[in-house]
């Protein structure tokens, strides 16, 4: 059986890429997933700013994923000038990751998933037979875009997060507004699981490595060690130890490897790692979905992104409540520097900047998140390395195609394009933010 499969442009993924597949009587003579995103330029538009503008200007990496962006920025900025963020900061970060890991995950889910298990080719078409469940998945975005607006301005490119603190710092009003959205929420988040309980998820299993941060004491999104269970705890700052990027000559996008190995980032990745750290809610929603974990069937990631979804609603709660009884919030608004300077602004008190190496690591909706600068004693970014989940899936997604084309090769064509397609959108490619050009160096 032989067959030619081009892809060009894989429908309903963030960005541009291509599956090219060529079989010869049941061989796979070539497989390329290509990445033919235009770069971004980011690392370059970092070097030679000032370490204060680092999170506003790489919060524009990504629309969808902007607080894991900033987040990431602000912690790596921290570690080089030697800033430590009170608990209340860090509670409040943690509110919003959750609420960013909600409303990416619900677009993915209900825009560019559903789809596949309707059998329709877009969200269009779905909006017209299944009016109910589009509207549903709408309100739930909303709602997690509601608590960034609420706590930081807006979720698109954050403009109240920054080193150190915030630029105006919530208040108890703002916090009891967010617990209203988020339990408005709990209705149709129930009526989401169960959607995902009566659709028919692929089987497909190969085993492969997950990494992710993880943490003894919670699930980890915001911080913890690096983890993978073929790999001994790694410190952050060793994240270059931990996984390796390499250039692949059709595509603008590395690929990085642990070891020798691909690996898998994302919420099947966390769940694997972290699940004993689940909400009560989260754990019962993996049951209800047929998640056992480990697992190591990728389709299964959207169940995955399922059972975290109510894990962030939940867990917010829990976070909202420790900010209430222990690390009570002023009545208006104030900023966490005023200590250090006598003064409310919006930036790092010169008399702190130093020259450092900085690394802040976060799991953004899609997986592990890095951003490293160097900065000189002015303050100035001399370096700047940042490594995007998708990059890090692009790798064992072909791996994946490779092992599933054997079992689909007896289906009719189009099933098998299909298949290949709904594969790679299960990992929740965001391809735009992934592409990273490489220094060209020209030889007289």
């Amino acid at each position: 059986m032989s067959h030619d499969i081009h892809l060009h442009h894989i429908t309903r993924i963030e960005g541009h890429g291509n599956i090219v597949l060529n079989i010869r009587e049941g061989r796979i003579e070539e497989l390329r997933l290509e990445i033919v995103e235009s770069p971004r330029f980011f690392e370059v538009m970092v070097k030679g700013r000032h370490i204060t503008e680092a999170p506003h200007i790489t919060s524009r990496i990504c629309g969808i994923c902007a607080i894991s962006h900033t987040s990431a920025s602000v912690k790596a900025c921290e570690a080089a000038l030697g800033i430590t963020p009170s608990e209340t900061v860090v509670l409040l970060r943690k509110v919003l990751l959750n609420a960013e890991t909600l409303q990416s995950h619900i677009l993915h889910l209900y825009l560019l998933v559903a789809p596949d298990f309707f059998r329709v080719g877009s969200v269009i078409p779905l909006a017209k037979t299944h009016p109910d469940i589009v509207k549903r998945g709408l309100r739930l975005k909303k709602t997690a875009n509601e608590i960034c607006r609420i706590l930081v301005g807006r979720h698109v490119h954050p403009i109240g997060m920054t080193i150190g603190g915030f630029t105006k710092m919530p208040t108890q009003k703002d916090l009891q507004e967010v617990r209203k959205v988020l339990e408005a929420a709990i209705p149709d988040m129930e009526e989401t699981v169960r959607l995902f309980e009566g659709l028919e998820i692929p089987e497909f299993n190969r085993e492969t490595r997950y990494c992710s941060l993880h943490d003894e004491g919670e699930y980890a999104l915001y911080d913890g060690t690096l983890y993978s269970k073929d790999t001994p705890l790694t410190e952050v700052t060793q994240y270059r130890e931990f996984i390796t990027e390499e250039v692949i000559e059709y595509s603008t996008a590395k690929h990085v490897r642990s070891g020798d190995n691909s690996i898998m980032v994302g919420a099947l990745a966390r769940l694997n790692n972290n699940h004993a750290h689940l909400s009560p809610e989260a754990k019962e929603t993996a049951a209800r979905l047929s998640l056992s974990l480990p697992c190591t069937n990728p389709f299964m990631n959207n169940a995955a992104q399922v059972v975290e979804s109510v894990h962030c609603i939940y867990d917010s709660l829990r976070l909202l409540d420790l900010l209430f009884e222990n690390t009570p919030l002023p009545p208006s608004s104030g900023t966490e520097f005023k200590h250090l300077s006598g003064t409310e602004f919006n930036s790092v008190p010169p008399k702190i900047i130093r020259a450092g190496l900085g690394v802040g690591v976060v799991e953004a909706p899609r997986g592990t998140l890095y951003h490293e600068y160097g900065v000189d004693e002015r303050g100035m970014i001399q370096s700047v390395n940042c490594i995007i989940p998708t990059a890090q899936n692009l790798a064992n997604i072909e791996k994946d195609i490779r092992a599933i084309v054997p079992m689909i090769l007896g289906l009719p064509k189009e099933e098998i394009e299909r298949t290949l397609e709904m594969l790679t959108r299960a990992y929740d490619p965001c391809i735009s933010c992934s592409t990273h050009f490489l220094e060209v160096k020209f030889v007289e």
